[in-house]
């Protein structure tokens, strides 16, 4: 193919994006690192395997066809296909399969945007030297797929949106092109729920204006939308008709929240038994803060039901904080207010929110709080410092020591419920 014939593959004017989205990706790093077990079997990752009162995180394609799915007990999960492997996760292999397998797509471009461990977006409209977009597509899935051993579907489009939702139309292991002029014909059909970007409760707003479709979304009088969703409606109308300027940002934005939950081994309820998982929460989630050199203004709580009933609740502090300790207290107090000493829960979660640059933080402190200050800031760095070297177990408080479930927050292979991405990594700092 000559160049001339190459460059007709590239707007002159606009871009060319593709997604790259790993399929059933932590069951498929299951069945690289031990095909032997996993090969083509029914799979799903899922946490308290032996207590089966776990919820699948995610299944194998083989397990799917079965009628298994994302959200499931484990418990029904095993009535359903009896035969059905249920492996643990480790989130330690699972980040190192994401790093691999976004180097290699770093490859062919350096506007590579990571959104989570198993996708990332690649503006390649400067890579022409390697090809059309579809022989680009092809090679990095052939050598995600050779190198690593891992099936992926990768979305060619014009734009961000249309390249999520490309990658989405064949699964597993496709690719598939979605230009502007394929909208109508392709997505117009499909209810609203299905444009990425739009839940339930948005469908659930849009049925009652008496919008069902995509198509019905994108012919809608944008007024009326923005009546109704305010300057979202004008997003949900460009979204429909195939339009979406968002740039692929290599650069990693500052998080907006940082944020951790756990799903327990074994119910627990009341605030005796939930101290020590909110004190192991805390402290991960205040160590993660000061990675980032930031500071948090709020305090959310997560409780889960083993019936699936979610609730949240936050307080804001009364000064920007980097301390697990004073996160620990809000958590504390939150989960002391607003739940009930003998309802069962499953699930716990902290989320700091109000992110502040340390540096921009203007941190009021009272006489005994200055004094104290400069010492607490040497021993979080020392702790920092011997758990960066020595593993999250070289520091712990004395109300970790002997609970079990604040153990497995240290666990790097079962640890990974984060709420955010702030522990990805851009493949060009490696």
């Amino acid at each position: 193919m000559t160049e001339d014939d190459v460059n007709r593959y590239y707007p002159s004017n606009g871009r060319v994006i593709l997604h790259v989205d790993m399929n059933a990706f932590y069951c498929s790093v299951h069945e690289a690192e031990q095909p032997e077990l996993y090969r083509g079997k029914a799979t799903a990752v899922a946490g308290s395997v032996e207590l089966r009162k776990g919820i699948i995180v995610t299944c194998s394609y083989a397990a799917r066809r079965l009628g298994i799915s994302t959200g499931m007990q484990v418990q029904r999960a095993l009535r359903i296909c009896p035969e059905l492997l249920v492996i643990q996760p480790d989130f330690r292999l699972y980040r190192k399969y994401s790093s691999a397998f976004m180097k290699i797509a770093y490859s062919y471009t350096p506007q590579l945007e990571a959104v989570s461990i198993d996708e990332c977006y690649l503006d390649i409209t400067g890579s022409k030297q390697f090809g059309t977009p579809p022989q680009i597509a092809e090679t990095i899935q052939r050598r995600i797929r050779e190198e690593l051993g891992l099936p992926c579907s990768i979305g060619i489009a014009p734009n961000k949106l249309l390249a999520k939702m490309a990658s989405d139309l064949k699964k597993p292991s496709g690719i598939s092109v979605l230009r502007l002029r394929d909208v109508p014909s392709v997505l117009w059909e499909r209810p609203c729920e299905q444009l990425f970007g739009i839940g339930a409760k948005t469908a659930e707003k849009l049925r009652r204006l008496g919008i069902y479709s995509i198509g019905q979304l994108a012919a809608a009088d944008e007024s009326l939308l923005r009546d109704v969703f305010g300057i979202m409606g004008s997003w949900l109308k460009r979204a429909a008709n195939g339009l979406d300027e968002s740039p692929v940002n290599p650069e990693p934005e500052q998080s907006k929240s940082i944020g951790h939950t756990i799903t327990l081994p074994g119910d627990i309820a009341g605030l005796a038994e939930a101290r020590p998982v909110l004190l192991g929460i805390c402290d991960q989630v205040a160590r993660r803060l000061r990675r980032q050199g930031l500071m948090a203004s709020g305090v959310q709580i997560t409780i889960r039901t083993p019936d699936m009933k979610t609730i949240t609740r936050s307080r804001q502090l009364d000064t920007p904080t980097e301390s697990a300790e004073d996160v620990y207290k809000a958590a504390c107090g939150l989960f002391g207010k607003h739940w009930k000493e003998d309802k069962p829960v499953r699930l716990l979660g902290v989320t700091l929110h109000g992110l502040r640059p340390k540096e921009e933080a203007a941190v009021q402190l009272d006489l005994f709080e200055y004094e104290r200050q400069p010492k607490k800031e040497s021993l979080n760095k020392a702790m920092d410092m011997l758990r960066n070297k020595f593993g999250e177990n070289a520091v712990l408080t004395a109300g970790m020591l002997a609970d079990p479930k604040s153990a497995l927050l240290r666990d790097d292979k079962v640890r990974g419920t984060s709420l955010q991405k702030d522990n990805l990594h851009h493949p060009g700092e490696r």
